[in-house]
């Protein structure tokens, strides 16, 4: 039926969010918000046993276990996008779509972010689909890139090959927007 392949399609994709401050229940411990995201998944869990997925998916995501029964609010922005990542685990999904999981995050925490998906990549061979502007993180944490604008993708290839010598326009501008280490802005 239409109803059981839109919930396998569910459970073989999940979203993490970009914004980790309005994509979590603020009344919800992050233990419960995990758990439900178990219950989602259709499988059936003992008590005992969620309690466990969750202390083991907060681990996944280098949270302390303990902490399960805090609210988000008790949690920094890059601990919460931990908590959001996290939960799309809690299906146990083969692909991730990761949109724009670090542009909320202060710069200091989006490596820390990043270096969490590729572990998770290659630790559970997740395959990821990963929304950016930035085609520095781009670089950073894909195989492959397809650059969109309007809808339509642009151009498509080997991400070190098509940064190298990109075609499209957009693909350029696009490229003049990373920020340049060690050049100071100025507004004169």
């Amino acid at each position: 039926s239409d109803l059981a392949a839109a919930r396998t399609a569910r459970r073989r994709l999940q979203l993490v969010f970009q914004d980790p401050f309005s994509a979590l229940d603020p009344r919800m411990s992050i233990g419960d918000s995990i758990a439900e995201a178990l219950r989602a998944s259709g499988r059936t869990w003992s008590r005992d046993a969620r309690v466990a997925r969750v202390r083991e998916l907060l681990t996944l995501v280098h949270l302390d276990p303990d902490r399960a029964g805090d609210t988000p609010a008790a949690f920094s922005g890059g601990q919460r996008q931990r908590v959001t990542i996290a939960r799309a685990l809690a299906g146990e999904p083969s692909v991730l779509i990761a949109d724009e999981v670090t542009s909320a995050l202060d710069v200091s925490v989006q490596g820390a972010i990043l270096n969490l998906l590729r572990e998770l990549q290659e630790r559970l061979g997740l395959s990821m689909l990963f929304i950016s502007h930035n085609l520095a993180v781009v670089r950073y944490i894909s195989d492959d890139i397809a650059v969109m604008r309007h809808g339509r993708i642009v151009e498509s290839g080997p991400t070190d090959e098509l940064l190298a010598a990109p075609s499209a326009a957009y693909t350029l501008d696009l490229l003049d927007a990373v920020p340049v280490l060690g050049v100071r802005m100025t507004t004169e």
